[in-house]
């Protein structure tokens, strides 16, 4: 199968790119620069050249695709706080890459959030709670599941708040380990109870490719290994490997010591892939958050 992947260079596209490519696709990327051009053909991996506001080459690239795998994502909005404006871009995005794969019966899989339901663990059928983060985006996910009405199999990968593994440098993890070190405490949000769902990077590139091959149209995916780790948890092995004192902060306190992370730090997220495992029999196999966050690489110089 000839796939475009958008987001190809990047943490969880290039571990995709390496999954497809392994199991006998031929893969296209999309690259932003010529430094990004370089690294995909030096992968084995041809190179388009264009961003998600590139429109038009998004849809003509999808059109020559067999299927379409679209992790790409402005996280230097969501980290300036135009999480809005990253949604924004990311519908453009979709809608052009529906449109070259409209009454083609290709495969078009997305990723998403499974930050679902606060409070309890989430499943596939859940929809975001109103007003929440995860809301916001979840946009584009109804746009590109309701493509399965014009002829395309589409699918969506929701993915937990943490993907985490060796290469991950701007990960949600990495960010609360950068906050630690400059404001010298490892903290979490009142009891530190709260969960978040996690999975390994390689888990969740195996499930993009499964969904590619086999998911049905408007299928909803969680790629979920860990269904929750509690905050106080990530924070005290944080602090074990930087040295630093683990403190409890008010939810009053949150905005200002974790920024934009303050919108999802201190809410319970956890979420089950249950369904997801039984329908593409894609089971996690790499080693859980806690583990790797043990392995110590996260904190290495």
């Amino acid at each position: 199968m000839r796939v475009f992947v958008t987001g190809a260079t990047g943490f969880i596209g290039s571990a995709v790119v390496r999954q497809l490519l392994d199991a006998g696709h031929e893969v296209t990327g999309l690259a932003r620069s010529d430094a990004g051009a370089a690294s995909l053909t030096a992968a084995g991996v041809a190179a388009e050249r264009g961003t998600l506001d590139d429109l038009d080459v998004l849809s003509r690239a999808s059109a020559a695709a067999d299927g379409v795998v679209h992790t790409a994502f402005k996280h230097d909005l969501f980290a300036a706080a135009d999480f809005a404006g990253a949604v924004a871009a990311e519908e453009r995005a979709v809608a052009a890459l529906g449109e070259g794969l409209a009454g083609s019966g290709k495969p078009f899989v997305i990723a998403g959030g499974s930050s679902v339901t606060p409070g309890r663990v989430g499943t596939e059928d859940d929809d975001p709670a109103p007003g929440s983060v995860a809301a916001l985006r979840h946009r584009a996910e109804k746009l590109a599941l309701s493509l399965s009405e014009r002829g395309v199999r589409s699918s969506v990968v929701r993915l937990p708040p943490s993907v985490h593994g060796e290469a991950d440098r701007h990960g949600f993890v990495p960010t609360l380990i950068r906050t630690a070190r400059e404001k010298g405490v490892s903290a979490y949000v009142g009891d530190g109870s709260n969960r978040w769902a996690a999975v390994h990077q390689l888990d969740a590139a195996r499930l993009f490719r499964l969904a590619l091959e086999g998911a049905p149209a408007g299928a909803k995916l969680h790629g979920v290994g860990d269904e929750g780790v509690p905050l106080r948890q990530i924070a005290g092995l944080i602090g074990k490997h930087l040295g630093l004192p683990v403190a409890s902060i008010s939810a009053e306190e949150s905005a200002n010591h974790f920024g934009f992370l303050s919108a999802v730090v201190g809410v319970d997220i956890p979420a089950s892939s249950v369904k997801t495992q039984k329908l593409l029999d894609w089971h996690p196999e790499q080693p859980g958050l806690i583990a790797d966050l043990e392995a110590g690489f996260y904190f290495a110089a």
